[in-house]
């Protein structure tokens, strides 16, 4: 079964999804007035719906065919912004922040797990997320959570040391000297300060996490986005 879902109105044109294919209809008009271009948009909606229903045989979904501004669309997990003269597909706020949660959830200090293991599950994670919205434009989302995701395993690292001569001993052997290792260790377990202004973001960092086997989110966005000739 096949819903024709949405019909989204900006200015003088109507795009119509239709599982997931784009059907563009210009209407012959000028749409200057809000209430002029609703009349215009529910009437080729009517339109369109009757043609979808008689001429295809496919059965609409009334309940998610409404009339919106791309802006204001959320489709298949999808939003819409407008890039100079044209709009083009973003992840919508509200898979963004699913997105988060899975990553927090998987990321939380009780979790009792070996740390090659918690990785493993943020990449089948990460990798299944950017590869089903690898055709939105997500760049500025993806440094952030890149970033911040790196901060949480720096915490999960640095509460799996527990004492401070565990501490010391671990940023020593990453590169750390011995009396800023020792400083460091002694700094209690005020993890997020410890982790983002002290040399555990250099001990344990971007390159390190990356050849212990952390998918970095925006590397990833880039190399697929570039393999598929999205660029």
């Amino acid at each position: 079964m096949i819903l024709f879902n949405a019909v989204m109105i900006q200015y003088s044109e109507i795009h119509t999804f239709c599982a997931g294919t784009l059907f563009e209809f210009i209407l012959p008009l000028s749409c200057t007035a809000r209430n002029t271009c609703r009349a215009s948009a529910t009437r080729v909606m009517y339109t369109v719906t009757e043609w979808i229903e008689k001429k295809l045989g496919l059965k609409v979904n009334a309940s998610k065919t409404h009339i919106c501004r791309p802006s204001r669309l959320k489709y298949l997990g999808f939003g819409f912004c407008k890039m100079k003269t044209k709009w083009e597909a973003i992840p919508h706020k509200d898979s963004i922040v699913k997105f988060k949660r899975k990553l927090k959830a998987l990321c939380k200090r009780n979790w009792s797990v070996d740390l090659d293991y918690r990785i493993t599950k943020l990449n089948q994670v990460i990798r299944g997320w950017i590869n089903y919205f690898i055709i939105g434009r997500m760049k500025k989302h993806l440094t952030k959570i890149d970033a911040h995701l790196r901060t949480m395993i720096r915490v999960i690292i640095w509460k799996q040391w527990k004492v401070p001569s565990k501490r010391e001993w671990g940023l020593k052997k990453l590169g750390v000297n011995k009396d800023l290792a020792r400083l460091t260790a002694y700094c209690g377990n005020r993890y997020q300060w410890v982790v983002t202004k002290t040399c555990v973001v250099r001990a344990i960092s971007k390159e390190k996490l990356t050849k212990k086997g952390l998918v970095s989110c925006i590397d990833y966005y880039n190399s697929r986005r570039h393999n598929l000739g999205l660029n």
